[in-house]
């Protein structure tokens, strides 16, 4: 059966399956760990957008044209507010990540701040002051639930960090692939100061990030760190000094969104499934998820694509098929 950008679905369920194999094959071994799915107001000089969203609205969403087709922008547009998480917000960008997991010519998806100086404050406290104790649950299980949507989705994924990025706002770039910072951003997760935990993936995706030992002692103390501290300590991959337009962090991301769109597009989505699989699970069961991901680009067009263009010396033309 030919792979396709289509059959991802199959390909997870046969992930799991390599995963049990091996898990089974290494009696010395305990059972495999349930294995974890998968997953603007830049400049518009020399840019086309062939979606373009209107100037109110919370949450934008872009999609870039021309040389740089198959990126998409959402840019997090609430300045009134520091565009902190509420309700709608939410709601806006559950239904943008529910979309974008879906469209096959998505290449690779970048999260910024339309707001200068800002990336995302965190949870909405004016909206959460009023909410009843059964509302916040929910009001937070729904934010968890989106937040692991956009770290599912089956392409990179980029945080262009060009501000502040506190509590919620931070733990939605820890959900994505790669955060890029610029050196005056500022990070942290500073929920204990409102004697709660981050409850949007911190505890777990930060320690597996940076470590288990310097995570506890972020959290614990509602340390906030620069982008500098944050790129020493693993927090961030790049970290760029920020420019007059406020948006270099954005500049970064979008430079490393362009390194990934001549790379086979089917191959990166299985390269990221295989790695996600894999970091839940020993490196047996890993290798094992490996090679069956492997084996879904063998008989795909793109690879037979790949291998006549290196003979012809011509860049290949890739469809994701």
């Amino acid at each position: 059966m030919a792979a396709s950008l289509g059959g991802l679905g199959l390909l997870q369920g046969r992930v799991r399956l390599a995963a049990a194999a091996a898990a089974a094959s290494s009696l010395s071994r305990p059972g495999p760990q349930g294995l974890v799915r998968g997953g603007a107001a830049c400049s518009t000089a020399g840019r086309g957008y062939s979606s373009e969203a209107k100037g109110e609205e919370e949450l934008r969403v872009r999609y870039l044209d021309e040389e740089n087709q198959g990126i998409v922008v959402l840019g997090l547009n609430r300045s009134r507010a520091k565009n902190a998480l509420n309700k709608n917000l939410i709601k806006m960008m559950s239904k943008a990540v529910d979309a974008l997991k879906s469209d096959k010519k998505v290449r690779t998806v970048i999260f910024r701040s339309e707001v200068p100086g800002i990336f995302c404050a965190g949870a909405d406290l004016q909206e959460r002051a009023k909410m009843h104790s059964s509302e916040v649950s929910s009001f937070v299980s729904k934010a968890r639930a989106t937040i692991n949507e956009m770290a599912n989705l089956p392409v990179p994924t980029i945080a262009a960090i060009d501000g502040t990025a506190l509590g919620g706002g931070l733990e939605l770039a820890l959900a994505c692939d790669i955060r890029v910072a610029a050196s005056s951003a500022k990070m942290g997760l500073v929920e204990t100061k409102l004697a709660i935990i981050p409850g949007a993936g911190g505890t777990q995706r930060l320690p597996r990030m940076i470590g288990v030992s310097l995570a506890k002692e972020l959290i614990f103390s509602a340390r906030i760190v620069d982008g500098k501290e944050a790129k020493s300590i693993g927090l961030v991959s790049h970290v760029v000094e920020q420019n007059e337009s406020g948006d270099a962090a954005y500049r970064r991301a979008l430079a490393l969104a362009q390194e990934f769109l001549p790379q086979g597009p089917l191959a990166i989505r299985v390269a990221k499934l295989a790695i996600n699989q894999g970091m839940e699970v020993d490196l047996v069961t890993g290798l094992a998820i490996e090679e069956a991901c492997y084996a879904q680009t063998i008989p795909t067009k793109d690879r037979i694509e790949g291998l006549l263009a290196f003979k012809e010396k011509r860049p290949p033309r890739y469809k994701g098929e």
